[in-house]
């Protein structure tokens, strides 16, 4: 990560005397504008998570290549992860190089897939908040925008922190010194209602109004998942743990609907929340398939071992099987 310039920009006066073009952030030269984002926005609890949720996903999507992301503002530039992503998002091949070694053959490579990019979300270029300079020149605000775009177009369920919004420094150099004004970019939107949210269910009112009964349905499911997996070798002692790396999960299902899952397609030892992350949304896509998700579960959820999403999806298999084990 490279030093953030212009650190002391937040004390700057409307116009400042004489300019500081080595302090400029990136395309700010005599005439130019920029965006700048000074580190109490770069801090933003919202915003850091958005930043995590959107690395996820890209981590998730493109396990099967093993790509891995770890910053967004320093991984996604030269367009090399980004043509995989949209790749396998668009379902479509695009003719580029696959590694460009050079500034002007990742620019052409970043033009190709944009280009493909607007057409796909149905964007004028001019309308995008995000181009090839920005991109190329590691502008984290427009990578955002770009990847918040591509989330709401290929995979409007994923939930994103909503209404994050980050205060930027606009910069313009000028003769006479620099200019700069203090707005706020909106990276996502804010829910207009509750309608927007899925309505309670029968976890949402049992954990809030008869919190004594949770234990029980807790035995009651443990039980009966101990009952399908014992031949397996294994025992059920936690269900608020022992489910966040997806693996009994994916083998309850495979046992309970008849599915053979190659170990190929998921990780039998996970050693990290993305592997983990992988598994769990594999095994709700699974219960999607089938039918037995009626009600929309965060994959996160399971993996910070939240008790109500497990309970949640396990239910909806102790509905549909437990009666056979009577």
């Amino acid at each position: 990560m490279e030093s953030e310039p212009l650190y002391n920009l937040l004390q700057l006066p409307k116009e400042v005397d004489q300019p500081m073009e080595e302090e400029l952030p990136r395309g700010a030269g005599p005439g130019g504008k920029k965006k700048y984002l000074p580190p109490n926005s770069r801090k933003d609890p919202k915003f850091e998570e958005l930043q995590k949720v959107l690395m996820e996903w890209i981590n998730t999507t493109l396990l099967p290549e093993h790509i891995v992301v770890r910053s967004l503002e320093e991984d996604m530039f030269d367009g090399l992860i980004l043509h995989h992503l949209f790749q396998k998002l668009a379902a479509l091949k695009l003719e580029v190089e696959e590694i460009s070694l050079t500034s002007a053959s990742q620019r052409r490579k970043l033009g190709v897939i944009l280009e493909a990019v607007n057409q796909s979300l149905q964007v004028e270029e001019q309308q995008a908040k995000w181009s090839v300079e920005t991109i190329f020149n590691k502008d984290l605000l427009a990578t955002l925008h770009l990847l918040v775009a591509l989330v709401k177009h290929f995979q409007p369920d994923l939930p994103l922190p909503d209404n994050v919004q980050v205060e930027v420094i606009h910069i313009e150099s000028t003769k006479a010194g620099l200019k700069s004004d203090k707005l706020v970019e909106q990276l996502t939107e804010e829910c207009s209602s509750h309608k927007d949210q899925p309505s309670q269910d029968t976890f949402d009112e049992l954990f809030k109004l008869a919190p004594e009964k949770v234990h029980a349905v807790k035995e009651a499911v443990v039980s009966f998942v101990n009952q399908k997996v014992e031949n397996l070798g294994l025992s059920v002692q936690s269900l608020d743990t022992q489910f966040a790396d997806g693996v009994i999960l994916l083998l309850l299902i495979g046992q309970l609907e008849g599915f053979f899952l190659h170990l190929k397609e998921f990780y039998l030892t996970p050693s990290s929340p993305i592997e983990m992350l992988h598994n769990v949304t594999l095994a709700l896509e699974l219960l999607k398939d089938e039918g037995l998700l009626s009600y929309p579960v965060n994959p996160e959820d399971i993996v910070n071992k939240d008790a109500k999403s497990t309970l949640r999806i396990l239910y909806s298999l102790f509905q549909k099987h437990a009666p056979r084990a009577h």
